[in-house]
C-alpha cells in the first residue's frame, strides 16, 4: 500500500465506458477501492462518499471508485444502484494490485481501501485493510481534504 508524502504509481484505469483514466491527473483525486461490489460495507462506504460528495466537489477533489470486477459487471452495478462517480477497473489485473492492494490471508480476502492525491501526483492520504469495516477512514480523508487547502 501507498504511504503519504510518496508520489503515486502512474494508474492506467478504464471507467465502465470503456474510457481510458490516467492517474495521477490534473487536480486532486480520491480513489476508493472497494472489496467488491456485492460487499455491503463497501457499498454503504460509497453511500458515504456520497453524502459528501458536494463538500469534496468544493474542496477540488474528484471521487473515483474502483472495483476488481470486469467492466460489465462495473457498469451493471453503478447503473443499478445510481452510483454518482466513475467506476473503475483495470484493462488487465485489478486496480487493487495497480495499486498495492494485494489479497491478504493467502490470497483469499481481497483488501479494499483509499488513496487521496493531490494535483501534483503526492499521495495525502493512504488507508487500507483486510476486512472492509475497517476500510474506509471518513475522518483522515475529511483531514487531508482540508489539509489540501491549508496554506503552505
Amino acid at each position: 500500500m501507498l504511504e503519504a508524502g510518496s508520489p503515486a504509481p502512474r494508474l492506467v484505469l478504464e471507467d465502465t465506458d470503456g474510457q481510458t483514466v490516467q492517474l495521477p491527473g490534473h487536480h486532486a483525486v480520491l480513489l476508493y477501492f472497494m472489496r467488491s461490489t456485492t460487499c455491503p460495507v463497501c457499498r454503504r462506504h460509497v453511500r458515504s462518499l456520497a453524502e459528501d460528495a458536494a463538500a469534496l466537489e468544493a474542496a477540488g477533489v474528484r471521487v473515483l471508485i474502483a472495483v476488481p470486477e470486469d467492466r460489465a459487471t462495473a457498469a451493471a452495478w453503478r447503473a443499478k444502484h445510481e452510483i454518482p462517480f466513475p467506476v473503475l477497473t483495470a484493462p488487465r489485473g485489478t486496480p487493487h494490485e495497480l495499486a498495492g492492494l494485494n489479497r491478504a490471508v493467502f490470497g483469499a480476502l481481497q483488501r479494499s481501501g483509499s488513496i487521496l492525491v493531490d494535483a501534483e501526483g503526492v499521495v495525502r492520504h493512504a488507508h487500507s485493510a483486510t476486512l472492509p469495516t475497517g476500510s474506509y477512514d471518513r475522518a483522515g480523508i475529511a483531514a487531508a481534504v482540508a489539509a489540501l487547502g491549508a496554506p503552505a
